[in-house]
């Protein structure tokens, strides 16, 4: 305390909150330092003596920091190898594309352990959102048009499929590139789960081809893709789609509070069936009263947007009959974006291997975002506890694994 600097008459006293201030200032993404050591050489053997280097500085050029920073660029930002040496070069740190795939496999192998357990652990999970989106991968290319050429297949398409288990209270994101379809791969991934367990919830659109193969799952449509048929016609008919939109709008709107005030998946059921249960019934009925009264052609484009509605009703309501089943499938259709952006800036995988590389540090990465834990340095943990990691990787995972480091 003391005397005011301003009318010179009353007392300071210090305040419980401090004045902040923030500067910002850049920085290289990777900084290289060089130690030059002293050498000594015998004048008459010819035998040259080399000082220690400084204690800490490791016996790696790239550190795990710096493989971790390449690959949040690379798989978490969708920044290519070629620009990530432009960078370097422009900022006087010379990194070329070649050596960034080397050191990001490298730690991908180190990192792997955390990968596997994430997938044993998104197998147990309780509801589980898939999805695909196109890829490419010039192996593959190859290998389709040998097959093709031969009458061996008659698939053409290489995907990235996306898998968003919710286990608990955890969200964890996979990525699997390849020639498989999201059913595919997620039949892959329930292959590891507990015999004891109930079927889980399957979330995706109404694609044949998101199929689980022989095991058992309640399937759940999205029903923002059904939406989307509607919005898609708004200009023709937009009287009608208004309807469908404002109902759809007081379900999302139940949703909301039932998140918001923290339920239950039984309470949020409940709740579901009370406030949502009348709204769905009645356009249901609404939708059948399209065609009785021949207001709307069954070929036209909303007559196609009823149809696909009709059609998978079960599906689409699944939110109203079981406890912990969501209303679409935005949270993986979100997560695919980084293997869209992947696309758009560096095009392709080159091999296989590759490709799986990239599965390895999205899943990764998205997982710690969505669990809101600062990517790189899990990234960077994982590779400076790499046997730890291998021992017990349940140890590690993004939402754990600060409690083996403390």
């Amino acid at each position: 305390q003391g005397l005011c600097p301003g009318c010179g008459k009353g007392k300071v006293c210090r305040q419980l909150q401090p004045e902040t201030l923030v500067r910002v200032s850049g920085v290289a993404p990777l900084c290289a330092t060089v130690f030059e050591l002293e050498r000594l050489r015998c004048n008459l053997c010819g035998e040259v003596y080399t000082a220690e280097s400084p204690p800490g500085v490791g016996y790696e050029k790239y550190d795990e920091s710096a493989s971790a920073m390449i690959a949040l660029f690379k798989y978490g930002c969708g920044l290519p190898f070629n620009r990530i040496e432009k960078l370097g070069d422009d900022l006087g740190i010379p990194l070329p594309a070649a050596t960034q795939w080397e050191v990001v496999e490298k730690a991908a192998k180190a990192v792997e352990p955390a990968w596997t357990e994430l997938v044993h652990v998104a197998a147990q999970g309780k509801v589980l959102h898939i999805d695909d989106t196109n890829a490419r991968v010039l192996e593959l290319n190859s290998q389709l048009q040998r097959e093709l050429a031969e009458g061996k297949t008659k698939r053409t398409g290489i995907f990235t499929s996306g898998v968003v288990a919710k286990f608990q209270e955890r969200q964890i994101a996979l990525f699997f590139t390849g020639r498989k379809h999201a059913g595919e791969n997620l039949s892959e991934v329930l292959a590891q789960r507990s015999a004891e367990l109930t079927p889980p919830i399957q979330m995706g659109d109404a694609s044949s081809r998101n199929t689980s193969g022989d095991f058992e799952t309640l399937v759940a449509a999205c029903l923002a893709h059904a939406r989307r048929n509607f919005v898609d016609v708004v200009t023709s008919f937009p009287e009608e789609v208004r309807h469908v939109l404002e109902s759809l709008r007081d379900v999302y709107h139940n949703d909301g509070q039932a998140r918001d005030r923290g339920m239950s998946d039984e309470e949020r059921l409940r709740f579901h069936q009370e406030h949502s249960g009348p709204v769905m019934e009645e356009l249901e009925k609404w939708l059948q009263e399209q065609f009785d009264a021949r207001k709307v052609e069954p070929n036209s484009t909303l007559g196609r947007a009823i149809r696909y509605m009709q059609k998978h009703w079960e599906k689409l309501t699944l939110f109203l009959r079981h406890p912990g089943a969501t209303l679409d499938n935005n949270i993986c259709e979100r997560a695919l974006k980084k293997a869209i952006l992947h696309r758009k800036n560096a095009l392709f995988y080159k091999t296989t291997n590759g490709a799986h590389v990239g599965d390895v540090f999205m899943s990764l990465i998205h997982t710690s975002e969505l669990s809101r834990i600062n990517p790189f340095d899990y990234l960077v943990a994982l590779q400076r506890h790499r046997k730890a990691l291998k021992t017990s990787p349940g140890s590690w995972m993004p939402w754990n694994y600060q409690e083996p480091l403390a």
